[in-house]
């Protein structure tokens, strides 16, 4: 078995995490890749996999290589498309990992302008709840928001967002709006128990955070039904700026308690190999950044909850 071959083969079972996986994607028996990692380890006398009844998992030194295996798997593709005259043409599947909700409020007609010029590309939406690890996750673009990991991958800067705490016009001419923060015990919420979510709501204080005991007026299970009930006059809600961008937008949502925000978050674009990623990843980096830069869902600075 080739040099090439066997590094494929390891990062297939790196990306899987799984031997058995790995075999299936590979269409190889769970014999010759266990045999071809032994093989690789042994030439490079470390561990790579550490084995157990549970199935295997990648060691420090494994994750390294994993990672120089895809470097050289990309590069080595790269040429060879580039060679065909393929390079050019950017073509392929694309995964894009985002957080809950920016695929609706923003990202969508970015993700059409970008496939109406690239047509032989096909674009994968991941939900994503923070940093994804891209070799390990099989992604090769991500949005993240909030501060960045220490990583060996490339990042470009999007803008802030921050959260807010909103409602509809129905509700506020209803039951008022908030002057204070101790006001909003006086209101009524509404929340998601979805991950990354939370049911209390910590305000900024003198100091230390404050945790509001408002009224659950309805919980929801994604945050996406909790934003509908919120339009729909049943409380206040506290989310992401990004989420509701639209919503505030056409009036749907209004903004409230605007002295009570948080800090902003960062907002990044994350990716692999720099100027030596694929063809669809670069074309899509080159395309997106400025798009998604310019968006107004990143530029709000509106009143917050944290």
């Amino acid at each position: 078995m080739t040099h090439h071959r066997a590094l494929h083969i390891f990062a297939a079972v790196a990306q899987a995490g799984s031997l058995a996986a790995a075999a299936r994607q590979l269409q190889m028996s769970p014999a010759t890749v266990m045999r071809t990692v032994a093989a690789l380890e042994a030439r490079l006398r470390c561990t790579l996999l550490l084995r157990g009844p549970r199935g295997v998992r990648v060691t420090i030194d494994g994750e390294q290589f994993a990672q120089s295996c895809q470097r050289i798997l990309t590069q080595t593709e790269a040429a060879e498309r580039s060679a065909a005259g393929l390079h050019a043409s950017p073509q392929g599947r694309l995964t894009i990992a985002l957080p809950s909700l920016i695929e609706s409020q923003v990202f969508t007609h970015v993700a059409l302008a970008y496939l109406n010029a690239h047509p032989d590309v096909r674009l994968a939406i991941e939900p994503s709840d923070g940093a994804p690890r891209l070799l390990k996750d099989g992604i090769d673009v991500a949005i993240v928001v909030g501060p960045l990991p220490d990583s060996s991958e490339f990042a470009i800067a999007l803008g802030a967002v921050r959260p807010i705490i909103c409602a509809s016009p129905g509700y506020l001419a209803k039951w008022g709006r908030p002057v204070s923060v101790d006001h909003l015990n006086e209101h009524r919420m509404v929340v998601a128990t979805s991950p990354g979510y939370d049911l209390h709501w910590r305000l900024p204080g003198n100091g230390s955070p404050r945790t509001v005991k408002a009224q659950r007026a309805l919980t929801c299970t994604t945050q996406r039904g909790a934003i509908g009930a919120a339009i729909l006059g049943v409380g206040l809600i506290c989310c992401m700026s990004y989420e509701v961008h639209e919503h505030l937008s056409n009036g749907l949502l209004e903004p409230v308690l605007a002295d009570a925000a948080g800090e902003s978050l960062p907002v990044n674009m994350i990716y692999r190999h720099g100027r030596r990623a694929e063809a669809r990843v670069r074309s899509f980096i080159d395309f997106a950044a400025p798009l998604l830069r310019a968006h107004p869902a990143f530029t709000h600075q509106l009143g917050a909850c944290v």
